[in-house]
């Protein structure tokens, strides 16, 4: 495991640590957000916010971990499995951190294809719900 600041605190986050303020702590002003499912890049730490704590909401909790990663200065993939309805999950987050130790960039790729349409089912679901939240 990576010694990288940012990297802790990603895992501490997906552990359940510190809640959504935690999530905007790790995220530059100028993020972007790379869905599975959304072809353009979603920029801006608030649209990178919403999209990444909606997944962590969707896809964390008792089944997600992650199984391994690479690191390597300011980047790393972490391979995770996650079970969503009886479908099994197998995806990689890649992370990029700029000079201040904030996420730059983040990719989601998730595999296989039963898996892809229940992360966007899920995650529709879970922006409305957002969405209707904010809207009061």
């Amino acid at each position: 495991m990576s010694d990288h600041p940012g990297l802790a605190a990603w895992h501490a986050y997906m552990a359940g640590g510190g809640g959504p303020q935690a999530l905007r702590d790790l995220l530059a002003a100028d993020a972007v957000f790379h869905s599975p499912v959304v072809h353009t890049p979603q920029e801006g730490a608030d649209k990178v916010f919403t999209y990444l704590h909606a997944a962590s909401q969707v896809l964390g909790g008792e089944n997600f971990r992650y199984l391994r990663e690479i690191a390597d200065g300011d980047q790393a993939m972490l391979e995770f499995q996650s079970e969503l309805d009886g479908i099994q999950i197998n995806g990689v987050d890649i992370i990029r951190w700029n000079a201040d130790g904030r996420i730059a960039d983040f990719k989601v790729m998730v595999r296989p294809l039963k898996a892809i349409n229940k992360v966007w089912e899920k995650m529709t679901t879970m922006l409305a719900a957002q969405e209707a939240a904010r809207s009061g």
